[in-house]
This record gives C-alpha cells, structure tokens and sequence, in this order.
C-alpha cells in the first residue's frame, strides 16, 4: 500500500508541472492571438501599418510579454503609432493603458484621438512623464508593463540627472516583478562614444547601465528590430532614415533602401523582493 501511495504522491509531482506549462503555453497563445488582432485593428492610421515591417510589433510586444488584461503604460507616445495596437489590445483584455508624457504637448496627439474616437481611446488614461508633482502620474507600483519605443535618447539629450530620473520614476510605477520594454536606435559597441550626443544612436551597454542604476535587472535581448543595413554615419543622425528622412530629396532611394534604423531591443524586469 505504502509503494503505491509513494508512486501516486510521484505522478502527482510529474503531472503538476505538466499542467503549469500547459497552462502556460495556452495564456501565451492566448496573448500572441491578442496582439496579433490589436495589430490588425481596422482603426490604425494607413500610412503607419506599412512601417510593421521595421518596427515588427506582434513579435516585439510578445517578446516585452505583454497580455491584453496587463495594466500597460506607453512613454512618450509621440504620434501614436503604438498606441494605435495597445489601446484596442487593452480594450479587448479588461486591461488599462497609461500614455504618459510631458504635461500637455506631449499628450496633445491622444487627447485629439479620444475625442474623435471614443470608442477606441476613451478609456486610455494620460499621466505626466517625468512627473513634477502637480500633474496626474502613474500610481506607484501599479503597472505590469511599461514601454518606451525610441525615447531613452531624448532623455539623455536633457542630461544625465534628467535620465536617471526618467528610470527611477519608471522602477517607481513598476510592480515588483514587473516589465521594462526598451526599444533603442543602436549605436556599435565598438563606436565613438560621442556619437551618442547627437547622433540619436546609444550603445546597448548605456542603456542597460542607466536601467540597472535605477535598480532593474536585465532578463532578456532580442534581435527583432535589427537592422544590418543601416550604417549609422549620416551627417545629420538617425533621422537621416525613414520615417523622417532629413536630407529631403537628397539620396533618399538610397535611405528607403536602408530602411528604419538598427535598434535594440531589451527586457528588464523590476526584482521582486
């Protein structure tokens, strides 16, 4: 009796893990299938959906495990393009989604959306970023996911005080055990370091080095947004490429060509003790 009450007590333990990662498995497909529809969503701008192919952003969000139900706050949303898939994946999940950016021109772009298109953005919440302390902000500890495609680098241009701060309000809204997405313009490893000033380029150690100062750990890299074709040498930086193209006329087949920039993509997660 006791032999079969130990193999019993065996298969237990065996099939309990294999319930979790089913389980798992399944709330991955689940979210991937959300993200996928948001992306797909009939109410995106048409000149945005064309960029998909440099900016990939089923396989980004995927990688950032974003699901539809997650509290999701976007930084610095600028003309929206993410905030076009993020809004409708929230909707569809029960989740909520912060834009939060500089009080109010930064979120003049998504306040205009929430009037013409209630529907889709009514209940996206605006938040200042950095806060100051007199605007709304995101409550500490309340997101599970916040994101900032192609900011950090605007950050540094206000200098070093201005960025550190910009991560410590980040480490702030995270819940413990909660996600950092970052989506960067590269610069090479092996690059000057002054390039980093002006080009709108930073190296991925500098930018793992400000969010580990602010207490986030590293859990992950992703060569989804690389880009081996762009160069990185333009007189006038990243904005030489597409979307902005910055010389105008001059060799711009040569910079569609290119494409987007080569971009980083990281994950870091706030420790949860």
């Amino acid at each position: 009796m006791r032999s079969l009450l130990l193999l019993a007590s065996a298969a237990a333990l065996i099939a309990a893990p294999a319930t979790a990662m089913q389980h798992d498995a399944h709330a991955a497909h689940k979210a991937q299938d959300a993200i996928a529809a948001a992306v797909a969503a009939p109410t995106r701008t048409a000149t945005n959906t064309p960029r998909d192919i440099y900016r990939h952003p089923a396989e980004t969000l995927a990688f950032f495990g974003v699901k539809p139900g997650d509290k999701v706050v976007e930084l610095w949303p600028g003309g929206g393009w993410y905030t076009e898939i993020l809004a409708p994946l929230a909707k569809s999940g029960g989740g909520t989604l912060y834009v939060a950016a500089p009080w109010e021109r930064g979120l003049n772009r998504i306040k205009e959306w929430q009037g013409a298109k209630p529907d889709v953005y009514g209940a996206v919440k605006l938040a200042e970023f950095p806060n100051a302390g007199t605007n709304p902000k995101v409550p500490d500890g309340s997101a599970d996911v916040v994101l900032t495609f192609r900011n950090v680098h605007n950050w540094r241009s206000g200098g070093a005080e201005n960025t550190a701060n910009a991560f410590k309000q980040i480490f702030a809204m995270l819940k413990p055990g909660g996600t950092l997405g970052v989506a960067e313009h590269r610069l090479d490893e092996k690059d000057d370091s002054a390039k980093e000033e002006k080009s709108g380029y930073l190296k991925e150690s500098t930018v793992i080095a400000l969010a580990e100062a602010a207490g986030f750990k590293l859990a992950g890299r992703s060569e989804i947004n690389a880009n081996p074709k762009d160069t990185k040498d333009y007189p006038k930086g990243v904005w030489t490429l597409p979307p902005n193209l910055a010389e105008g006329e001059t060799d711009r087949a040569k910079y569609v060509a290119i494409g987007e920039s080569d971009r980083m993509t990281l994950k870091f997660v706030k420790p949860a003790s």
